[in-house]
């Protein structure tokens, strides 16, 4: 079983910065595509970031020139920086692994998830 753990979260006033980490158990996970997702209280989880095994990146519209998503695979460790954070980014961001090359945004394709690290920005 593919295990993934976040951290990176915290609380940031609007226009900080943090970076978050997932580390995957799995010795192939090198083959995988990694992404990032989140979700707000009452709304629906979102795709924000996602990465192939060559390090080729999709970015959600809503992040796209602010959140950089990198991976290391000699670590097994996924990256998300996020700059310029406004409150509409507060959500629990949880990273997720799929054993398929196709990259995608959306949640469903991905068949192992984190528990997810907390992201609050303040105005």
């Amino acid at each position: 079983q593919v295990q993934l753990v976040e951290s990176g979260g915290g609380s940031v006033s609007a226009g900080g910065s943090l970076r978050l980490s997932c580390t995957v158990s799995d010795q192939s996970a090198s083959s995988y595509c990694l992404g990032w997702f989140r979700q707000a209280p009452g709304k629906a989880r979102e795709g924000v970031a996602t990465i192939d095994s060559d390090g080729s990146p999709t970015y959600a519209d809503s992040v796209k020139g602010r959140f950089t998503i990198s991976r290391d695979n000699a670590k097994n460790t996924l990256y998300l920086q996020m700059n310029s954070l406004n409150p509409g980014d507060t959500a629990m961001y949880s990273c997720a692994a799929k054993n398929s090359a196709t990259l995608s945004l959306m949640g469903y394709t991905y068949n192992f998830w984190g528990q997810g690290t907390q992201v609050t920005v303040s105005s």
